[in-house]
């Protein structure tokens, strides 16, 4: 039995671009090959193409619309302490599912690490990575320098080796773009692969 818990499940019309080929996928799938029912857990808006692509491969999927809060700058994940702004992170990270540790496959995060405050990210990765079993993998997109816009623009799994994204927003990213060197970091294991792609943004894969 799969089980699907959804949060902000935002089943919304919207233009969308072709599907884009994406070699982060590729290897991920084949590093899970041998799973036979990974579980995974998806921090965007839930899609019925993502349903269907990871439901078929026999995924246990979680769906955990991290993304959409993160987009939304809710008020109440913000404190604000004299001239100082605290971003809430144990608060935000409270919309997740119950999950235990060390089950998961993979992780797809998206732009969510372009769109929480640099302070918040530790403690976000921290959480994720603990989901993750031995050889898990988090996948996330990370937005170029040059990409100043796009902030609003949601990705979804087309097929197993593909994505694909609505036309592109004109939202803009809130943060500097996150360069290589602070996610190796970020990592508890340094083992990052980037992957660069045509749309100045960078495909990251994370394993544990």
């Amino acid at each position: 039995m799969f089980r699907t818990k959804t949060f902000h499940d935002s089943q919304r019309s919207s233009a969308t671009l072709p599907a884009v080929p994406s070699r982060a996928l590729e290897w991920l799938w084949q590093s899970i090959r041998d799973v036979k029912h990974p579980h995974i857990l998806d921090c965007g808006a839930a899609h019925q193409a993502t349903l269907d692509t990871l439901l078929k491969r026999g995924s246990k999927l979680y769906i955990a619309d991290l993304v959409t809060l993160a987009l939304e700058s809710d008020p109440k994940f913000i404190r604000r302490l004299g001239k100082t702004t605290v971003f809430l992170i144990d608060e935000f990270l409270d919309n997740l599912p119950s999950i235990p540790p060390d089950s998961l496959s993979a992780v797809a995060c998206w732009h969510l690490l372009d769109l929480l405050p640099r302070e918040a990210l530790p403690v976000l990765v921290a959480r994720l990575w603990s989901y993750l079993r031995t050889g898990g993998v988090l996948f996330c997109l990370l937005r170029e320098p040059c990409l100043d816009k796009g902030a609003g623009t949601r990705w979804w799994f087309d097929s197993l080796m593909a994505l694909r994204p609505e036309v592109e927003s004109k939202l803009p990213f809130p943060n500097p773009a996150i360069t290589n060197r602070e996610i190796e970091r970020l990592v508890p294991s340094g083992n990052v692969k980037t992957f660069l792609t045509r749309l100045a943004r960078r495909e990251i894969l994370a394993i544990k």
